[in-house]
């Protein structure tokens, strides 16, 4: 099989190699820098990329990677982390919706701490990995991209995924412009060593914000005892400054801080106008750059690696034309734009970035945020439904949604998402000649939760996507898996 060739070896790029390599494609991975972030960067995966983890056999890795802190769960503000108080919990109808919505939990693992696991894991599953490898060009015909390289070498690949960040050099070679609501002011992040474990326990937080007469911002967990971050605006301060600022601004001004890095940032809302030219794709940053407080970044191109992967290895595998791959622009530009605007409009402080209450009128739920989104293009045959709201989560089978989460057994815990497998499969109680497996799920719970008779069903593709149901007029299971197939 001809192989495809990613160009960035952080959090979207290793997880598009490991999904790669799980579908059985030949991977080859290429990273300008010599090791993975030392930066603690991207935190919170949300329970929609834990999906994609489990669905590949990692959920277990993430999840003990992410133990330490697997208690600072809860926010917090006031004035220093010493006096500031509790933010109400999300509202337990919400709280509700979330747990059945998945098998999933999220996790707090920073950066740092989860790409040397997905780097480990993808060398032993067989993906090429190779880091201080810089790309300083490529060249595209009809039947493949050829790849220059720092050294002097080139590579052939059938396909290139750039997930190449922020400054793409991959996107610029393209010619691709950015949309969106552009830079967002100026901001620091202050990566500094201090054992806190005194002070937070009994006020365990992910992010902590204080507002005060000297510096204001939030603080962030990063292991939960001695690694932290402070996020704060355009401050400019010596190392001897910070360490004063933020050991006030903890509420114990005598306290040891050892400052390790500051990194200057602007938050932007910044979209490709295009994901994807020919035969090279953008994933990730390179796609879409948004602001961090609605943690959507890199969930979101953990999501655009789950679309784009498995269309990628049926097209190399001859399962389906090359047309499919046009469904990844179709489909994860949107979800991007709308990811990274949400971003955006919750950049007014930790209240209005969690706002679960749904109180403004431009906000999306978060939970439909997360997983409640519905593409439309040709590997969806639309249903004539009404669109799937977003003021709420609502999974109930529509096309181009998640399929619905249903425990089949509760003694080992297995999903309706488990059950789907790595291809296409009829999920419900329709019998069919073809060759596609068929999850039987007949309850009265699944009939509810997707509207359909009992013996109706879903046409659900590998990403846990629904491509058709049975209650589509005029067409029949047949026609809508030959019509995704043969784009």
């Amino acid at each position: 099989m001809e192989r495809v060739m990613i160009v960035g070896g952080g959090l979207v790029g290793l997880t598009a190699a490991l999904i790669l390599r799980h579908h059985g494609v030949e991977t080859l991975l290429v990273e300008k820098r010599s090791d993975t972030s030392p930066q603690p960067k991207a935190r919170r995966i949300n329970f929609r990329s834990m999906e994609v983890f489990r669905r590949i056999g990692l959920e277990a890795e993430v999840a003990k990677a992410a133990e330490g802190l697997a208690f600072f769960q809860g926010m917090r503000s006031g004035p220093t982390i010493v006096d500031s108080e509790q933010l109400p919990a999300i509202p337990p109808g919400d709280l509700s919706a979330m747990f059945a919505a998945t098998p999933c939990s999220s996790v707090l693992c920073s950066q740092d701490l989860l790409e040397p696991v997905l780097r480990k894991l993808a060398e032993e599953r067989g993906a090429d990995i190779r880091f201080d490898t810089e790309v300083v060009g490529f060249r595209q015909d009809a039947d493949g991209v050829d790849v220059e390289l720092r050294d002097g070498s080139s590579v052939r690949a059938a396909y290139l995924i750039a997930a190449d960040g922020a400054r793409s050099p991959s996107r610029e070679a393209l010619g691709i412009r950015r949309s969106g609501r552009g830079g967002l002011g100026n901001a620091v992040n202050v990566y500094f060593r201090a054992d806190l474990r005194e002070v937070v326990t009994g006020r365990e937080f992910n992010i902590c914000e204080v507002t005060n007469d000297w510096l204001s911002g939030a603080f962030a967990s990063v292991d939960g005892a001695d690694r932290w971050i402070f996020y704060t605006g355009d401050e400019k301060h010596s190392p001897q400054e910070w360490q004063r600022l933020i050991a006030k601004s903890i509420g114990a001004p005598d306290l040891d801080v050892e400052i390790l890095s500051e990194m200057a940032w602007e938050p932007a809302m910044r979209v490709a106008d295009r994901f994807s030219d020919g035969r090279v794709f953008l994933a990730g940053d390179a796609a879409h750059v948004m602001t961090p407080y609605a943690a959507l970044g890199a969930n979101t191109g953990i999501q655009d690696a789950d679309n784009l992967c498995w269309k990628l290895a049926y097209v190399l595998t001859g399962k389906a034309g090359p047309g499919l791959l046009d469904s990844y622009h179709a489909e994860r530009r949107p979800a991007g734009y709308l990811a990274a605007e949400q971003s955006s409009l919750r950049t007014g402080g930790l209240k209005d970035s969690t706002a679960w209450d749904n109180t403004k009128p431009d906000f999306v739920h978060p939970l439909a945020l997360y997983v409640g989104f519905q593409y439309e293009s040709d590997a969806v045959v639309a249903d004539g439904r009404p669109p799937a709201p977003m003021d709420r989560l609502e999974l109930t089978g529509r096309a181009g949604t998640r399929m619905p989460h249903l425990w089949l057994d509760n003694e080992s815990r297995l999903s309706t998402l488990d059950a789907v497998g790595d291809g296409f499969a009829l999920v419900g109680g329709m019998d069919t000649d073809l060759p596609v497996p068929v999850v039987r799920v007949e309850s009265a719970q699944w009939q509810a939760a997707t509207g359909l008779p009992a013996d109706g069903a879903l046409l659900v593709r590998p990403d846990r996507v629904v491509a058709w149901r049975s209650d589509t007029d005029g067409v029949s299971v047949e026609q809508a898996l030959a019509r995704v197939l043969a784009l």
